[in-house]
């Protein structure tokens, strides 16, 4: 059975950084695409960025660049985002998901399995 699990949420101050880390169990995704999802309180789910299983080039939303970095490493599985500069609108449940294919989409309805989330809160 595959499972997500997602780590390093936390609260921080605004400008601060934090490093989430997705490892996934039961399949190997080094071939598929993975990505991470933000739902902000009162908003819908939406993708932050995404990175599929063979093109090195990610998906980051445009509210993100130059401040986000995802990466993975296929060895142990696990998928990551580092976050810095962090602003009060970072603030959300942070979702990790996974998807049986190599290519990554912008819609969270393409994407087959999902981490709980973890929360992710910036103060200013």
């Amino acid at each position: 059975q595959v499972h997500l699990a997602e780590y390093g949420g936390g609260s921080v101050q605004a400008g601060e950084s934090l490093r989430l880390s997705c490892v996934a169990s039961g399949r190997s995704f080094s071939a598929d695409a993975m990505g991470w999802f933000r739902q902000p309180p009162g908003k819908e789910r939406a993708i932050v960025a995404a990175v599929s299983g063979r093109s090195p080039t990610p998906l980051y939303a445009d509210s993100v660049k130059g401040r986000f970095t995802i990466s993975r490493d296929n060895a142990k599985n696990t998928l990551y985002l580092q976050m810095n500069s962090l602003e009060p609108e970072d603030t959300a449940v942070y979702y990790c998901a996974a998807r049986n294919g190599e290519y990554y989409y912008y819609g969270e309805d393409r994407y087959d399995y999902w981490g709980q989330g973890i929360q992710v809160t910036v103060s200013s």
